[in-house]
């Protein structure tokens, strides 16, 4: 006979946004912490979060230039020393030996419009976020690459860390 769960058991969606959660909480960017996961067959390839390269210090440590320049969100990110989550993960797949052609990427935030150039760039097919956010190129790329693009905010039951 099966047991019925006493709790409501999370969508795949929702499973691999919370884990995007969870990873986000490992980013030391001072203003926005974003996580990512890469997802073929409902299985995790690789995850990302945003933060400095390895081996140098992180903004938790030293401070943000960003917010000593007052540079707004989505503008000079040239400016950041971070990566963002979802080039993390496509590093973490490269030194991996990982294909990501064909995957899901669940990320907490939209992805900017060179993370979606990179995205495009490696054949993800889906990507799947928490947020919007307010690059309008970013979208007119994916759009034009047919990457489906899901915001789940109002569907997804966030994880409680």
């Amino acid at each position: 006979m099966k047991k019925k769960l006493s709790y409501r058991r999370p969508s795949w969606d929702e499973y691999f946004l919370q884990v995007a959660q969870l990873v986000a909480r490992r980013s030391t960017c001072l203003r926005r912490q974003v996580g990512a996961v890469a997802v073929k067959d409902k299985r995790i390839l690789a995850t990302g979060y945003n933060g400095a390269p390895s081996g140098l210090a992180h903004c938790e440590d030293i401070g943000c230039l960003r917010q000593r320049l007052k540079v707004p969100s989505g503008e000079r990110q040239e400016l950041c020393r971070a990566l963002h989550a979802e080039q993390n993960i496509i590093i973490q797949a490269v030194i991996h030996k990982i294909d990501l052609k064909g995957s899901t990427i669940y990320v907490t935030n939209q992805p900017c419009v060179t993370c979606s150039k990179m995205l495009i760039s490696v054949g993800v097919k889906e990507i799947v976020v928490l947020e919007g956010y307010p690059d309008k190129l970013a979208r007119r790329l994916l759009k034009e690459a047919k990457i489906k693009l899901k915001i789940k905010k109002d569907e997804v039951s966030l994880l409680r860390l």
